[in-house]
């Protein structure tokens, strides 16, 4: 029954272009209670795989800033290492919310970015220029620690928090931040699923029909995306985290 729901979860988050680590931990724990250390500990290590594909795809289109995603994507590492120690004393009651609430701030920030896009350019001061020196390794080395903790502790992939550092703090073109994005979740969600492998929280099992299910799932459900009108498409990329983040909540 994972399996089968990961299928047609994944067709949604294939559809809809989501990362989907947030629904995924929202459906294995009011869906088939699995425990909340555990949901988060899978949701990282199946989106090591996800997010392998896409960074080459986006590394071969050009669109990575490999400099900037290394320097970040280390410090996450750090950073979402520390997050999987500290959520594993975390009460499964408190993550919950906890988790919830980040997953409803990302949504947020998405909904704001999809149908508030004239109010954000006018209020966000995008950098002119790409940040280099030493200045790039220390805010790099920063915002990665943040970022990886956040994603270690709470299980998400904070694609959200990441793309919007890029663009305010590094500069980094908007055209190249997702495949950017992309390339610092990587060793994040390795050092994540690693925190949580090493804590016991992993179940293999739950770990294999989840991956399996959602890779299948993504792979029809992106056919579809571009039959779909543009309306459609920005309620459902919006939708779907809230959701997700409401069963959180509510669970």
């Amino acid at each position: 029954m994972i399996f089968l729901s990961m299928v047609l979860l994944g067709a949604v988050i294939g559809f809809v272009g989501a990362g989907g680590a947030g629904v995924t931990i929202a459906l294995l724990t009011a869906g088939f209670d699995v425990p909340i250390h555990t949901a988060l500990a899978v949701a990282l290590a199946a989106m090591v795989f996800t997010m392998i594909s896409g960074t080459y795809s986006h590394f071969r289109e050009h669109e990575v800033e490999v400099k900037t995603g290394a320097i970040i994507g280390l410090g996450g590492v750090a950073g979402a290492f520390a997050g999987a120690n500290v959520s594993n004393i975390i009460p499964a009651d408190l993550l919950h919310f906890l988790t919830g609430a980040m997953m409803f701030v990302s949504a947020i920030i998405l909904y704001i970015k999809v149908y508030q896009d004239k109010w954000l350019s006018r209020h966000l001061k995008v950098r002119p220029d790409m940040l280099v020196g030493k200045r790039l390794y220390i805010y790099g080395t920063i915002a990665g620690v943040i970022n990886g903790f956040l994603s270690g502790t709470f299980g998400i992939g904070a694609a959200a928090f990441i793309q919007i550092t890029l663009l305010v703090v590094f500069g980094v073109p908007i055209l190249k931040t997702i495949g950017t994005c992309m390339m610092v979740i990587l060793p994040i969600s390795a050092a994540g699923g690693l925190g949580y492998l090493f804590n016991g929280r992993l179940d293999f099992l739950i770990f294999l029909q989840t991956l399996t299910g959602l890779m299948l799932g993504a792979w029809f459900g992106a056919k579809f995306t571009h039959l779909a009108p543009v309306w459609f498409l920005k309620f459902a990329i919006v939708a779907t985290p809230t959701i997700g983040a409401f069963v959180m909540l509510i669970k």
